[in-house]
């Protein structure tokens, strides 16, 4: 993408190297004053009205905050996380991985605060680790996961799960999870639209071509000029070509021998010759 070349050039220096080690490690920091504080997550947590009203801190301290889980599913949440994480920053580079994690927290904060009737609905970033969950699917199709730690599944599985579950939210659940729905999508959307309309139109292609070939495998080899049986309809029956026809119409074996021979679009009796 040239734009995020141009970027790049500009302010690769900028870039946060590791920075997956590091919402890990302030996730699971969370998750322990979760356990010492009560209230602690509230006071942490995206609440666009909170904001407004002077609580800016709630705009970084919102992406620290875990999901709510045992420790034990937590600790291979978070791990996993690393690993997708890891693996796209090695693939891109620190600062593309940068920009796709930035492109998504910005997103999130602006449909948090774009509906004023959801100002008292925390946002949750749930949406926004799942956006990398689907960016290390779609890179990585193959990669196996234990699902419950034992039944090995290729990823791309799990990641068209997610698109259902995602789709089925968008219909059931609330406005405000449409709406960080919508935003989690937008950074993988800016990096893989563009390869995900070709691999559509490579489909389309595709499928076009099978059923053409499905249809010309279908169509008869053999049909009979007179009568209009095939192949396909009686496979069994021998057909001849007509060579004293213009043309060199088929006939079947039933009319090969009788029939009005064709001269150029005139009919003229057969002389016994077949």
């Amino acid at each position: 993408m040239a734009w995020l070349d141009q970027l790049e050039r500009r302010f690769g220096r900028f870039a946060v190297p590791n920075i997956t080690l590091g919402l890990v490690f302030g996730q699971s920091l969370f998750y322990v004053l979760y356990q010492a504080r009560s209230d602690f997550q509230e006071r942490v947590q995206l609440v666009p009205a909170r904001v407004l009203e002077g609580e800016l801190w709630r705009l970084a301290t919102f992406i620290l905050d875990p999901p709510l889980t045992n420790a034990l599913f937590l600790f291979f949440a978070l791990y996993l996380f690393y690993i997708m994480g890891r693996a796209l920053e090695n693939h891109w580079g620190a600062f593309r991985y940068n920009v796709f994690l930035l492109v998504g927290y910005l997103a999130t904060v602006g449909a948090a605060f774009a509906v004023p009737a959801l100002h008292e609905v925390p946002a949750t970033n749930a949406f926004l680790a799942g956006s990398v969950f689907l960016a290390f699917a779609w890179l990585y199709p193959e990669f196996p996961l234990l699902l419950f730690f034992i039944l090995p599944v290729k990823i791309k599985w799990l990641a068209l799960l997610t698109c259902l579950g995602y789709l089925i939210a968008v219909f059931l659940g609330t406005w405000m999870t449409l709406l960080m729905i919508v935003a989690s999508l937008l950074n993988f959307l800016l990096f893989f639209g563009g390869e995900l309309v070709r691999r559509m139109r490579s489909g389309h292609r595709r499928m076009l071509a099978q059923a053409e070939a499905a249809a010309a495998q279908a169509r008869p080899f053999h049909v009979c000029t007179r009568c209009g049986i095939t192949d396909r309809t009686h496979p069994t029956m021998e057909f001849r070509y007509c060579p004293d026809c213009d043309g060199a119409p088929c006939y079947c074996i039933d009319h090969i021998f009788d029939h009005e021979h064709i001269r150029r679009g005139a009919r003229q009796e057969h002389d016994g010759k077949p």
